[in-house]
């Protein structure tokens, strides 16, 4: 009887795991085509909350990447390896940013809720920009 609780137990646990590890997974940004901007939207449930997006990109572009919507947000931008770029993260919430020159492979971005303003819960907006 106590292997069989036991069982059901781990079992449980890698349910509620595997729910939270698909919740995380990175969205990719694609562009329609002839299009070098691409709007970007999701939901955020406060402070602890996150979304993550991973755009690929190829060497000496220009991307940028900035706010679009009514609720204040912080773009955090991971470069792939061998990229020199390092974000500068500016007193303000953080929604505006510019990698030039990129390096080729993808770059992840995450939004969360800004910090630094109200509260909010919600939707958000923001636009990609590839150059």
């Amino acid at each position: 009887m106590k292997k069989l609780l036991l069982a059901a137990f781990a079992l449980l646990i890698l349910s509620v795991m595997s729910a939270s590890v698909s919740a995380q997974k990175a969205t990719r940004i694609t562009f329609k085509r002839g299009s070098d901007r691409a709007i970007v939207t999701g939901t955020l449930d406060g402070y602890r909350s996150k979304r993550t997006f991973v755009i690929r990109v190829l060497k000496g572009q220009r991307m940028t990447t900035e706010s679009a919507g009514n609720n204040a947000i912080t773009v955090s931008i991971e470069a792939p390896k061998g990229s020199t770029y390092e974000q500068d993260m500016a007193a303000d919430c953080h929604d505006r940013n510019e990698v030039f020159p990129t390096a080729a492979g993808d770059y992840r971005i995450t939004v969360t809720e800004c910090q630094k303003a109200d509260r909010w819960k919600g939707k958000f907006r923001m636009v990609v920009e590839v150059r």
